[in-house]
């Protein structure tokens, strides 16, 4: 049971994304026309597809997204292997929690670009073929700022865009736990030389 309730977290993340991603693209229009005002004008509705990587970012040339998509496919058999074996150290809760919810928001975004180009046709028009090239649906987007950045900026500037990106749950559940991992890094990744040394001073004292 040691091992399935952690990878449970991140089947729960990846079928809550992709309930939330089909729920929005078949009763939402995309872009400002279908966005839907939650808290005013600073929390909204916004759907929209990323053909790329972060912030809409793409790798330049005709097989980039494969190669991304691919790449992602591997991570994410990466970051599975390496959560079993988190699991069998038997290291800090926390930690695994984080790895899971990294796990399920890597897998959410995967199933996106392997099969969305072909179950929901968003695939880029020039796209070699459907698979793997699927579009990543976003939709929960923070609007802290928006305009066109100056022309002195290098390699952004005079690019009108918004200070945070739309994003999804998957997109969230990464975040929160490399988030979590970087604020907690030391109790997480506490050395077991130290952590002996510290049940030995802790011992010594209480004699």
């Amino acid at each position: 049971m040691k091992y399935y309730k952690y990878f449970l977290i991140s089947i729960a993340v990846i079928v809550l994304d992709q309930i939330v991603k089909l729920v929005v693209h078949f009763n939402m229009d995309m872009g400002v026309n279908g966005q839907i005002q939650i808290i005013g004008e600073y929390f909204k509705l916004h759907y929209l597809t990323n053909p790329g990587m972060a912030f809409g970012m793409k790798l330049g040339t005709e097989y980039g997204k494969l190669y991304l998509t691919l790449f992602r496919l591997i991570a994410m058999v990466g970051i599975g292997y390496y959560l079993h074996t988190l699991i069998k150290k038997e290291v800090p809760t926390g930690l695994l929690v984080c790895i899971a919810l990294i796990l399920g928001g890597a897998i959410g975004n995967v199933i996106d670009s392997t099969f969305y180009g072909v179950f929901l046709d968003n695939a880029p028009y020039d796209a070699p073929t459907p698979w793997f090239y699927g579009q990543v649906v976003d939709m929960f987007y923070i609007d802290i700022w928006e305009g066109r950045l100056p022309d002195w900026l290098p390699i952004m500037g005079g690019k009108y865009m918004s200070l945070w990106p739309v994003f999804n749950i998957a997109d969230a559940a990464i975040f929160v736990g490399v988030a979590i991992i970087l604020i907690f890094q030391k109790k997480f990744f506490i050395a077991p030389k130290e952590e002996a040394g510290q049940e030995v001073e802790e011992a010594g004292t209480t004699e």
